[in-house]
């Protein structure tokens, strides 16, 4: 029996869709939160932070496309290719904002103002993506489906970058040390050019899981 013919696979779509729309209403907020708090405050890391849910509201509309074209299966193999490198894309956008504005903010001595919010915005995405970014991709592999598993390593590479965020915040409410805040900037940035690298070349972000998913024909 082919992928598409499979009786669980449209179950599997609506689930992926219905944890996208969910990813993509937090990331809005968190987004337009992140960057009014950093922005207040002075806040590279943080902007940078809220600048990476914007990116990542791309991304996930990248993987909604991949979702519209599952069940044809002609068009899903080229579709999934073109939101692969579209996700790649979308780190590589991320590393090079982060990068150009952590590194100006080093050079300038810029210290940003201590801001409560961005810890709790911190704090929460430390919450939310772990959940998100593992039941989205336990469905990408069981629909054998590298573009949405990087789009999955995505938001889980949000919660890594809450967690440095969260770092630099609070080592500069505590200590005054301004330098924590472009610093844990310039940490986000070789993990996010990696897999920027990888969705471009068009490398799956699941490997061999991929083939091994009920969903794949």
């Amino acid at each position: 029996m082919t992928a598409a013919l499979l009786p669980n696979r449209p179950a599997l779509v609506r689930r992926s869709r219905r944890l996208n729309y969910a990813t993509l209403a937090y990331n809005s907020l968190e987004g337009v939160l992140s960057i009014g708090a950093g922005i207040l405050a002075g806040s590279i890391a943080l902007v940078g932070f809220g600048t990476d849910s914007l990116i990542e509201l791309a991304a996930g509309a990248a993987a909604l496309w991949r979702l519209s074209a599952d069940l044809n299966l002609a068009r899903r193999e080229r579709v999934e290719q073109q939101t692969l490198r579209l996700i790649g894309c979308c780190f590589l956008a991320l590393a090079a904002y982060v990068s150009f504005e952590a590194i100006g903010a080093l050079i300038d001595r810029t210290a940003p103002e201590q801001s409560p919010l961005g810890i709790g915005i911190a704090a929460a995405s430390l919450l939310v993506m772990p959940f998100l970014a593992r039941a989205k991709r336990t469905v990408a592999l069981q629909l054998g489906s590298g573009a949405l598993a990087a789009e999955a390593r995505q938001t889980l590479v949000c919660t890594y970058l809450s967690a440095i965020l969260l770092v630099g915040l609070a080592l500069n409410a505590l200590w005054g040390w301004w330098w924590a805040d472009p610093v844990a900037g310039v940490a986000m940035v070789p993990l996010i050019t990696w897999e920027g690298i990888e969705g471009v070349r068009g490398r799956s972000a699941c490997g061999e899981d991929c083939h091994s998913g009920p969903g794949v024909a």
